[in-house]
């Protein structure tokens, strides 16, 4: 157990040490990210940016707006409307983990208290509005033809947990219905950042598509992960069965089911409030193999999102996308 909590925070340095190197080429779009988002949250009536800023203060990866920079410097000097909107990207990202907080009743977010725990359900809800309108506004004044692309985004990330919990009130182990879920909560956002900033680095159409597939697999892959975590995160501070506890149906327990059937009675108890089997249905996923499938399509995903790159420009930027992306998938190895 030690050297797996040693290997998990050595992943977790090289992760940090290769965003940072992200950040050292980015370095002045990042400090303005930082800024922006700072005056975004306090832009509005309290109590709703302070809960807002409570979440963006306890930082992140920022995956989504670095992904998005790296999009738009691969063919050039970033542009101003590249940096607005990865501020946006990451506007977004934060008002759906404060709605998220509520729908699932979370307790904790980034290692602290959940926004809703210190102002309350309705002010957590109002703060990732803001948020939202604040992402809008900016798009908008920025970048005013990649509005409908993020109004449709928006409309994904809606459906997504809409399917997910109506999957949460009627038990549904169907990998289709997951992996809805996963393209429209996870992955569609991912895509629209990197198509973004293909779109605003002046990227061919054929470009474009290119970073907006890559930017769907590494969501994809990066879901994946978080999913295997939530059985298996020990080594690295994740709180397992997060998900699980909350109801929530991911590739790893709908893999571990079509394999043991007689783990769905269990499930069910769970989902209708039966805490107690939680630790044995952890451990008939595991020793199920099913987290080792799912650390393999990770991979695979990886490897896909890596491959559509072919016709992007060879330089740090592109370098840089295909390094963010394996590193990530690394968590789970």
């Amino acid at each position: 157990m030690l050297n797996e909590s040693l290997d998990g925070t050595a992943r977790e340095d090289r992760i940090s040490a290769h965003l940072a190197e992200v950040e050292s080429l980015l370095d002045e779009d990042m400090g303005a990210l930082e800024a922006a988002l700072l005056a975004a949250v306090c832009d509005g009536p309290a109590p709703a940016t302070d809960a807002a800023r409570h979440l963006i203060t306890l930082g992140g990866k920022r995956v989504r707006p670095l992904a998005l920079l790296l999009s738009a410097a691969c063919f050039g000097p970033v542009p101003p409307a590249a940096r607005e909107l990865a501020v946006v990207a990451e506007l977004v990202h934060s008002a759906t983990l404060l709605h998220d907080d509520v729908v699932d009743d979370g307790m904790e977010r980034r290692g602290a208290p959940a926004a809703r725990r210190v102002w309350g359900n309705a002010i957590s809800v109002l703060a990732g509005d803001l948020l939202l309108a604040h992402a809008l506004g900016r798009t908008f004044a920025a970048a005013p033809d990649a509005m409908p692309d993020l109004i449709a985004t928006l409309r994904r990330l809606v459906d997504g947990e809409v399917v997910q919990l109506r999957g949460r009130q009627r038990l549904d182990l169907s990998e289709a219905t997951y992996e809805r879920v996963l393209r429209d909560k996870t992955a569609s956002l991912f895509a629209w950042s990197t198509r973004a900033g293909a779109r605003l680095g002046s990227a061919t159409p054929s470009q474009q598509d290119a970073l907006a597939s890559f930017g769907e697999r590494l969501g994809t892959a990066f879901q994946l992960v978080d999913d295997v975590l939530d059985y298996t995160g020990e080594a690295t501070g994740k709180t397992l069965l997060a998900d699980l506890g909350d109801g929530k149906v991911t590739l790893p327990l709908v893999l571990a089911v079509r394999r043991r059937p007689d783990l769905e009675a269990e499930v069910r108890r769970i989902q209708a409030g039966d805490a107690l089997g939680l630790p044995r249905v952890r451990r008939a996923v595991v020793e199920s193999g099913a987290c080792d499938e799912v650390r393999l399509r990770a991979r695979q995903a990886t490897e896909a999102a890596v491959a559509v790159l072919v016709d992007v420009p060879r330089g740090a930027a592109r370098a840089l996308l295909e390094g963010v992306a394996t590193e990530l998938v690394d968590r789970v190895t």
